[in-house]
């Protein structure tokens, strides 16, 4: 397996399990995963392992093109298999595409313009047959819970990006997926609209405990949020340091920004990307 390095800072994160174990339910493994586009000439990833256990929130930072995002994709099973060597498991399965497991937010909320904020909510669970009664019921509660009650019957059109994302969100915790893949779901608010919404997130999660994997640039949105923070090198990406993040639960992400340990740990996460940067 790929070495991982592990931080001098926080406590030792959870060992890769035996292959055996990797196969819970609600969790994510690659192993000694390469992705490679022949067409292009492209080697996105050289020789990756990482295990994420059920209930994990696991962010993973690096340079763009290291294939942060491609990882996500060969997990959801939208990547044709010649392009990738190596085991992927989601919760001891191949991947697949349309895997209910699996709930995917994208970096842009993707709401369907016709359809009311409820009408979006609720999407996801329509699609795969939920009752109306269970899934209107979850939308709406879920809706209340990113603070968009009294905006149910909003079109996309009325709601700033903030809140268009809040029903992104609201979206992707309606469906009853253990595993939420998260690409960069909000990297394109405000720093203010961005710490709202990642309290909201970590508020969700603390609830639920679903698994997560993350995708950022932003190393304090990384270290505030999860349990470990993965390093990705420079293309082709490979992991270079496995940060756990041994800062209290439940968290705030705008008080930690007060907390002397979590300034530590951004130093270390920082640190660690230059290198990969220099590599």
């Amino acid at each position: 397996m790929t070495k991982i390095e592990r931080a001098s800072v926080g406590t030792r994160p959870r060992d890769p399990p035996s292959h055996l174990l990797s196969t819970a339910a609600g969790s994510v493994t690659f192993e000694n995963v390469s992705i490679e586009f022949k067409a292009a000439g492209v080697l996105a990833v050289s020789d990756t392992s990482l295990y994420v256990a059920p209930g994990e929130f696991v962010s993973i930072v690096g340079p763009s093109g290291c294939g942060k995002t491609t990882l996500l994709n060969l997990a959801a099973g939208l990547l044709p298999p010649e392009v990738s060597s190596g085991t992927v498991l989601v919760g001891g399965k191949p991947p697949e595409r349309g895997n209910r497991d699996i709930a995917y937010m994208l970096a842009r909320d993707a709401l369907c313009p016709w359809r009311t904020a409820l009408g979006n909510a609720e999407l996801g669970a329509e699609i795969r047959g939920v009752a109306v009664e269970t899934r209107r019921a979850r939308a709406l509660d879920l809706l209340e819970k990113v603070s968009l009650k009294g905006f149910e019957n909003a079109y996309p059109k009325a709601l700033s990006q903030g809140m268009r994302q809040r029903v992104a969100l609201a979206r992707t915790f309606g469906l009853d997926s253990p595993i939420l893949l998260m690409d960069e779901p909000f990297g394109a608010l405000d720093a203010q609209t961005k710490l709202q919404l990642e309290d909201v997130l970590l508020n969700l999660w603390q609830r639920e405990r679903r698994t997560i994997v993350f995708i950022t640039h932003d190393l304090s949105e990384a270290v505030s949020m999860s349990d470990r923070v993965i390093v990705m090198s420079a293309r082709p990406g490979r992991i270079i340091a496995d940060v756990p993040i041994n800062l209290g639960r439940p968290r705030s992400v705008r008080a930690l920004q007060k907390d002397p340990a979590y300034h530590e740990l951004y130093a270390h996460v920082w640190t660690k990307l230059e290198e990969g940067l220099a590599q």
